[in-house]
């Protein structure tokens, strides 16, 4: 995992709902979760129907996002295309 120069964007956010957004007021399915570190935005991956995440991405720019599944730590920086290793201090409450 590499490290990013856009991680600076990011922050420790509580996430703004247990499913993704988009999806739970669409009443629609989604397959993983993602979280926005810049405003705790919850949206599903790019294999749900809907990809909310990377469409929240292109809305708004904001670069860094963590993985919202159980035990899974890793996040990913949509600008420069890769997997990220969080300090644990970003890290987001799953529970």
């Amino acid at each position: 995992m590499a490290t990013d120069p856009h991680l600076s964007a990011a922050r420790h956010v509580q996430a703004r709902t247990q499913g993704c957004e988009e999806c739970l007021a669409l009443g629609i399915p989604w397959v993983h979760l993602r979280v926005c570190l810049s405003c705790g935005h919850v949206g599903c991956c790019d294999s749900s129907i809907g990809r909310h995440a990377t469409k929240h991405f292109l809305a708004t720019q904001h670069p860094i996002i963590e993985s919202f599944e159980p035990n899974e730590t890793w996040g990913w920086c949509y600008i420069e295309e890769h997997m990220l290793e969080l300090p644990p201090e970003l890290l987001v409450d799953k529970g």
